[in-house]
């Protein structure tokens, strides 16, 4: 699944380039780096891959989630819609930047339900979130046209879903944005680090801008001391050994795509003995990243029965039902409202006012979903030992279950 998996010369080559100059940060120092821009480099290639105009590498997916509905002008009194099924960093960024999050169903794409985000929108809506959950896409083509007959701008939540696509297209470029991760995990990997990709030229400007403690990146002869600053931003950026990184693996990515959608070929036709089993939805099959296998049981009863025969002889399965960083009742500090600001915030305004409570119970069609959900991670190396192992797992779930 991650791209730590391969790393080899490639990014030891890349990273050299880098250490010979001794330039680590991202901008100046011209005559020192002997035209070695690799942040830069990277944007354009990662740009170039997605199918879009522009990207803007940051340190990390959360971090592209923030700068991108900063640009797109997202603060207080605002609602922005995402789904129950994401990582904490989706909603976390949209209660940071002053909004409040609107949770909405998945369907059995694991993302979400077109027919539920209608039903969610109101006056204050700004922005909808949709998550590639889990590297396959969401219903983005349908999710786009209900947001454009309300006038909403989409932004994409492609954390876990580089080198995915649907019909040709690579996701990230179908909203106004793309969100991207590179942590640790992801696909491919810088160790942290994200990007957001965009075909609006004035939003990437004023990402570059905001992401860089606002500096308006004009040429000018008094260097970074005499930019412009229009408003205020922060420090989100990528250094130059990140950069590197994402060059090498990029360079990458459609191998270990490549590899990952074989393997789980080969693992679902292990998975696919049991009784009663069905699969995720995929979209695209071609344009699934393959990082996931996912799979429901019948019921809750039987998911519970196979998840323990699995985990018993070795081959354990993920059930995100009970998953305390991608699933919305499990969220117990959302769910509390729980902060470190002495005022609330952003649960709760000044002067005391509840601006948000969370329940548990709201998603009823997700939780029907979840319940019956198991989940196994792609290796982008698959041993005969390993898939050994996964098939006499599977056996004994079969057992289990008679």
């Amino acid at each position: 699944m991650p791209g730590f998996e391969i790393f080899g010369e490639e990014e030891k080559k890349e990273i050299l380039e880098v250490l010979e100059t001794g330039v680590l940060f991202r901008y100046e120092f011209p005559n020192e780096r002997k035209g070695v821009y690799k942040v830069r480099t990277f944007e354009e290639k990662f740009a170039a891959y997605c199918g879009v105009r522009h990207g803007q590498a940051v340190t990390s997916g959360t971090a592209a989630l923030k700068v991108a509905m900063a640009a797109l002008g997202i603060g207080p009194g605002d609602e922005v819609i995402t789904q129950g099924f994401t990582f904490v960093a989706t909603w976390e960024a949209i209660l940071d930047i002053g909004a409040i999050a609107v949770f909405a169903e998945v369907d059995e794409t694991l993302n979400l339900d077109p027919a539920e985000l209608e039903k969610k929108i109101t006056a204050k809506t700004r922005l909808i979130i949709p998550v590639h959950m889990m590297g396959a896409a969401a219903r983005i083509e349908e999710i786009k046209v209900i947001a454009d007959r309300h006038g909403i701008p989409v932004l994409e939540d492609t954390a876990q879903a580089a080198g995915a696509s649907l019909h040709g297209r690579r996701l990230g470029s179908f909203g106004v944005c793309g969100t991207f991760s590179f942590d640790p995990v992801k696909t491919m990997t810088t160790g942290e680090g994200g990007m957001i990709v965009t075909n609006d030229e004035k939003l990437m400007r004023d990402m570059s801008e905001y992401h860089d403690h606002g500096h308006d990146h004009a040429v000018n002869p008094g260097g970074r001391g005499g930019e412009g600053r229009s408003f205020i931003g922060f420090n989100y950026r990528m250094m130059e050994l990140q950069g590197a990184i994402g060059l090498a693996q990029l360079a990458k990515l459609d191998g270990i795509v490549a590899a990952q959608q074989e393997n789980k070929k080969a693992m679902k036709a292990l998975v696919a003995k049991l009784p009663g089993v069905s699969f995720r939805t995929i979209l695209d099959e071609q344009g699934d990243n393959a990082s996931f296998l996912a799979f429901f049981l019948p019921d809750k009863e039987q998911a519970q029965t196979v998840k323990k025969a699995l985990a018993e002889n070795g081959a354990g399965a993920i059930s995100f039902a009970e998953n305390t960083w991608h699933y919305y009742p499990k969220w117990e500090h959302l769910l509390a409202g729980a902060t470190l600001a002495r005022s609330g915030w952003p649960f709760v305004e000044p002067g005391g006012k509840k601006r948000v409570v969370y329940d548990a119970q709201v998603l009823p069609k997700s939780a029907a979903i979840m319940d019956r959900l198991l989940v196994y991670p792609v290796p982008i190396k698959l041993s005969d030992e390993r898939l050994g192992q996964i098939a006499a797992a599977v056996d004994k779930a079969v057992a289990a279950l008679s």
